[in-house]
């Protein structure tokens, strides 16, 4: 059974079946997706996902982890230009994070421990910590490896190193990236946002699914107009606001609750190694089960391996690869290790992750127990704003994924398509939406995955070759 397909079948209620044909349509396409998914997400993915972070963090001599007190350093140097590009360095990490700090740290973090049990963020963390290798050694990659368009803007990411990386014979790759990236964005970067933020307000506030996302819409619509720069800016502006004012009151509830931290901890670890045993709604989750959920939702959510933040950093203004790459490596760090680490933290100790409660309202009713005025409401504000930024990071990403396949002539109608998808989004059924961006995850994955392999050799020795003179 294949990972969105299990999440499938637990989050959905007990729907009458469909008798008309636009039903039985949508039964069908659920059936086809869910087994690609079964087969793009098992265990030969979730192998090449965490072995090439691995070999990456091994070539690396575990660089990474020594330097990441640099990489912060770097980070805060990074607010200025250092070299030629589009946006700083800050802003980069900004729209990267932007594009990664959304539902997967909500709803996804919840699903992972609803399905495949606490043990799951043990997995999450093992992800992240070789992610951050992965992470790293694409945004080096797409800046060693990047052009100037014709409209002198510096365009990067997986389909630039796959074709001016490795030999002709790859370029296939290359294309194939940009093809699953440029569809894979309509999914994780916008539909299943879109939809999320809908599901929430109406839960919450009572609001219409179409007006919201005509409102979402809008508004993105007005910062897409200004392109990478505005995007960069906005982002640069929301992230950090929204991250902190989250992270503040995930904080506040484990303080409230300190001496509850350690069995927590101690729950994480034991679940990781001998599963969850089935409690309350729970139907309990073999040690296999925690290992899929755990890589995948942690994929979800840091998106290292996916080849999708290197297209932002690409348009750095940096003057050195192995520089922005320390700033990148931390984008794993922040979004899985801190921000999902602080919201498994709180469902776990909150026990509600038993009742049989899944995704984003899991979060909510979390939060909602340990701060009754306000945790509902500060899970909700977040939700909107980590998926508004979502989805303007994801334009960038796919736009230049349209960019490479038919030139800058296909911009403005890439910019259409995007904006009208977004109430669409709203009106789709969740558990299917989640089902399809899983699956295209895994499939652009793949390409870019191959790439860094291949291409490893090549950021082991820039890397060398920085350090060795930056320390002497």
């Amino acid at each position: 059974m294949g990972l969105a397909q299990r999440e499938f079948e637990v989050e959905s209620t007990s729907e009458t079946a469909n008798t008309d044909g636009v039903g039985e349509t949508m039964d069908l396409m659920r059936s086809l997706v869910a087994e690609l998914n079964g087969i793009v997400w098992g265990i030969p993915m979730l192998v090449l996902i965490l072995g090439t972070g691995v070999f990456l963090m091994f070539g690396l001599v575990f660089m990474p982890l020594r330097r990441l007190g640099y990489g912060f350093r770097m980070l805060w140097q990074g607010r200025h230009a250092t070299g030629e590009g589009d946006i700083t360095p800050f802003n980069a990490l900004m729209t990267s994070l932007s594009a990664t700090v959304g539902t997967g740290n909500i709803a996804g973090v919840a699903t992972a421990i609803a399905l495949g049990g606490p043990g799951a963020v043990f997995w999450m963390w093992c992800t992240a910590l070789v992610g951050m290798a992965t992470k790293y050694a694409e945004a080096v990659l797409a800046v060693k490896y990047r052009e100037t368009d014709e409209e002198g803007r510096h365009v990067g990411g997986p389909m630039y190193y796959i074709k001016n990386g490795l030999s002709a014979k790859w370029a296939w790759l290359g294309t194939a990236f940009a093809i699953f990236g440029a569809v894979a964005g309509f999914g994780i970067g916008n539909m299943v946002q879109a939809n999320s933020v809908a599901d929430a307000l109406q839960s919450n506030f009572g609001l219409s699914p179409l007006l919201v996302g005509l409102v979402m819409a809008i508004l993105v619509g007005l910062v897409l107009i200004g392109g990478i720069k505005r995007i960069a800016h906005v982002a640069g502006a929301l992230v950090p606001f929204m991250a902190i004012a989250y992270l503040g009151g995930g904080l506040l509830i484990l303080a409230l609750n300190l001496t509850a931290i350690p069995d927590a901890f101690a729950l994480i670890f034991k679940s990781a190694f001998t599963g969850t045993a089935a409690t309350g709604g729970f139907a309990g989750a073999a040690v296999a089960a925690a290992i899929q959920f755990g890589v995948a939702r942690g994929v979800f959510s840091n998106e290292a391996g996916l080849g999708s933040a290197p297209i932002a950093h690409a348009a750095a203004q940096t003057d050195d690869p192995v520089r922005q790459g320390t700033v990148a490596m931390l984008g794993t760090f922040i979004d899985t290790l801190v921000i999902c680490t602080i919201t498994a933290l709180v469902i776990i100790i909150s026990g509600l992750w038993t009742t049989g409660e899944s995704g984003a309202a899991l979060s909510s009713a979390a939060f909602g127990q340990a701060l009754p005025s306000m945790g509902s409401h500060i899970v909700t504000f977040g939700l909107v704003i980590f998926a508004f930024t979502t989805i303007l990071g994801w334009s960038v990403y796919g736009l230049r994924c349209v960019e490479f396949l038919f030139g800058i002539k296909a911009i403005w109608p890439f910019r259409v398509l995007w904006v009208a998808a977004i109430p669409v989004g709203t009106m789709l059924k969740l558990d299917f939406v989640w089902l399809l961006a899983d699956t295209l995850n895994a499939m652009m994955a793949l390409p870019n995955l191959v790439a860094l392999v291949l291409l490893g050799p090549v950021v082991f020795r820039l890397t060398k070759e920085y350090f060795e003179q930056r320390d002497s």
